[in-house]
């Protein structure tokens, strides 16, 4: 008798790593790390990364204990590239080789977002002295971010009408706009923006985050929860308000 075999099926997904790059000396940028993750407790929780070592090759550090120790900060390596794959041997990380970007991989920063979205232009602040009008690109998404997505936008601002589910991300250059429930992430003022802020009807996000500054809802407490906030940064300290 002939039993059918099961047919299998083979799924892709994208999804965003964050590359960590250690620099030597080692010890004084594993301090460094330890101080930003003080400062942004749960950025890394349930996010893949990627150890680029590439920084270390000219340094002494065994590159097993350098991810032994990212790994003891709950750090979910899932690959290592900028490495002899030979010095690793006999480790966890054995193997652990990703496709190279521009070959069967992409570069970093290239973030497929699986669903249509329609990037429109939009007036930008005239200062008063300035000869020329500058426009600042934007990024209007006119649906529903759901679970496991991420839009990343890093040329200006980043409008959302409808929610951003747990587990979604957008992370934009300039500020974000979310007209909708905020659930998911949201890092405003990726590249240096300062000035960026965070806006949202309902507040009810994982974490936030402007210019490289991030809070978890542990940092607010529950008297912005369910509320039209805006997020701004003043004075190196992340300040939450209610629009009403």
């Amino acid at each position: 008798m002939t039993i059918p075999l099961p047919t299998i099926r083979i799924r892709g997904r994208s999804f965003m790593a964050l590359i960590v790059v250690p620099e030597p000396p080692f010890e004084a940028w594993l301090a460094a790390l330890d101080q930003q993750m003080a400062r942004s407790a749960g950025f890394f929780v349930d996010r893949p990364v990627v150890v680029n070592l590439a920084a270390m090759t000219e340094a002494d550090d065994d590159p097993a204990t350098i991810l032994a120790a990212l790994e003891a900060r709950d750090l979910r390596i899932i690959g290592v590239e900028g490495v002899d794959m030979a010095l690793l041997r006999g480790t966890p990380w054995f193997g652990a080789t990703l496709a190279a970007p521009g070959r069967e991989g992409r570069p970093d920063k290239f973030i497929d977002v699986p669903e249509t979205i329609e990037p429109v232009g939009v007036e930008s602040v005239v200062e008063p002295e300035a000869a020329t009008v500058e426009r600042r690109p934007s990024l209007l998404i006119n649906r529903p971010v759901r679970s496991g997505q991420s839009v990343v936008f890093e040329e200006g601002d980043v409008t959302v009408i409808g929610p951003v589910s747990s587990g979604a991300e957008i992370i934009a250059g300039g500020s974000i706009h979310v007209y909708g429930t905020l659930r998911g992430r949201a890092v405003a003022g990726l590249l240096g923006g300062a000035d960026a802020r965070i806006f949202c009807s309902k507040l009810a996000a994982e974490l936030l985050a402007i210019d490289g500054l991030y809070r978890t809802a542990d940092h607010w407490g529950h008297g912005l929860q369910g509320k039209a906030v805006q997020i701004w940064l003043d004075d190196k300290e992340l300040r939450l308000a209610a629009l009403d």
